[in-house]
């Protein structure tokens, strides 16, 4: 970065650093109405699908758990842009598998604050997702939660099978689903597996 700061040896070029902060890409193209539909229809069921596994475990208590926030996020990707690489299974199960593993094991090994602990397990995460080649953002809230949340710490590893792997698995099957179905061959997924 020093050297992206250094103009011909006459010091930091600070105009030019922000200049990179003012974007270049053209506006975002306007979203078809029924990819909205789509999008919409498939974050319901595909998180109606995620709470499945508590139910077929007789745990109705246990919905909220199964909800876990980074299945949200992970819906508008699946659902609402299911083209992007960041969207793919391989980072959708991926990410979310590796991450709750890190975030678990963070609590488990480290026996700091809470902040601190929660802070640690989505650095490693991201690290781990990078080196894995499965980036999926919500991931890092899977890895947050993993390790700050007291409902979640009795669970241990299981975290990891449900509701984080059932949960993305869930996701997985409705976005191949309900993507698949329109005849608008723009909207398939996924463009990979692997």
């Amino acid at each position: 970065m020093a050297d992206d700061l250094q103009g011909a040896g006459s010091g930091p070029d600070v105009p030019s650093y922000f200049r990179r902060m003012v974007g270049r890409n053209p506006p975002v193209d306007q979203v078809p109405h029924h990819h909205v539909a789509y999008a919409a229809l498939g974050a319901l069921l595909g998180l109606l699908a995620v709470e499945v596994p508590a139910r077929l475990a007789s745990l109705p208590s246990a919905g909220p758990l199964f909800l876990v926030g980074s299945m949200g996020a992970s819906a508008v990707l699946v659902y609402g842009v299911p083209q992007s690489p960041l969207s793919q299974p391989r980072n959708l199960v991926g990410g979310h598998v590796l991450s709750a593993v890190v975030g678990v094991s963070c609590y488990r090994l480290l026996h700091v604050d809470a902040g601190l602990v929660g802070a640690i397990a989505v650095a490693v995460a991201v690290a781990v997702m990078l080196l894995a080649r499965a980036v999926h953002p919500p991931a890092g809230a899977t890895a947050l939660i993993g390790a700050t949340t007291e409902s979640v710490h009795p669970l241990g590893y299981g975290y990891v099978v449900t509701p984080v792997l059932s949960g993305s698995v869930a996701l997985l099957v409705v976005g191949l689903l309900l993507n698949n179905v329109s005849t608008d061959h723009r909207r398939h997924y996924p463009t990979r597996w692997w």
